[in-house]
């Protein structure tokens, strides 16, 4: 059984990331993916068996506008902690080729239904909500690229997401990424990073990570999780939002 994790770019111009976890748990491989066929070849030898597929892209859209009912949910209950999802419809210009995370799950013959049983399936998941839910975050780590984040802030929340990552060796199920020298290697560039692009790079195989302990927890912990939207119009699978998390008050920002 693996649990494979895949921050997937909307546009294949952009790297990927993608992460490998083995059934006990252990992240195996961590790398960056190109083009569709350079992912489905890569996670081939994965899933040819028994497998969680957990993709941070839509996998299925069936609106023309708007946003589909599952980042409609999910953006209501992790909305307060700055964690709504992104709308998608099929009138972005990214979706008019299709969707590339609906292809390479269909190229690899993966279940898409977020309640199937399949031995090899594939979920539609969002980092953001997850890291709040499993670290019990007040509100999302600002490691992504704004004008208004400097290199060093945003260097600092992702140290501290891959420490928060780091910790759930302690959790239920655990994930044990210290053995794996491809993780090594990735938190030395991010301790080393001076510029964006060195962050941009590294922060998409940290999501892949998290996508695929999202996967794992998931598989074991099917009571655990909330599945917002359906399998008809495309759904979110996400660690359930603590009932008794409140988010932290949003931060002010100085005019200059």
């Amino acid at each position: 059984m693996h649990f494979i994790g895949l921050d997937l770019a909307w546009s294949v111009r952009n790297q990927s990331g993608i992460a490998v976890v083995d059934g006990g748990g252990a992240l195996i491989d961590l790398g960056v993916g190109k083009d569709d066929d350079h992912i489905a070849g890569a996670l081939q030898q994965y899933v040819a068996d028994g497998c969680v597929v957990a993709i941070d892209a839509p996998l299925i859209v069936t609106n023309a506008t708007g946003r589909r009912r599952a980042e409609a949910e999910l953006s209501a209950d992790f909305g307060a902690f700055e964690a709504g999802a992104y709308p998608a419809n099929n009138g972005l210009a990214v979706f008019a080729a299709g969707l590339r995370g609906a292809r390479i799950a269909d190229a690899l013959g993966l279940d898409m239904d977020p309640y199937s049983k399949a031995p090899r399936r594939a979920i539609e998941v969002y980092p953001h909500s997850a890291t709040i839910s499993l670290f019990k975050l007040g509100r999302t780590l600002k490691y992504k690229a704004r004008t208004d984040r400097s290199v060093e802030s945003r260097k600092a929340a992702l140290l501290r997401l891959m420490a928060l990552i780091v910790r759930l060796a302690d959790a239920i199920p655990p994930l044990t990424v210290s053995g794996c020298r491809d993780w090594t290697d990735l938190r030395d560039s991010v301790k080393a990073a001076t510029r964006p692009f060195h962050l941009a790079r590294a922060e998409d195989r940290v999501d892949a990570v998290m996508c695929a302990y999202v996967a794992m927890y998931a598989c074991h912990r099917p009571r655990d999780v909330t599945v917002y939207g359906d399998f008809d119009t495309g759904s979110i699978v996400t660690p359930t939002l603590p009932p008794d998390l409140e988010p932290a008050p949003r931060e002010r920002h100085r005019r200059t």
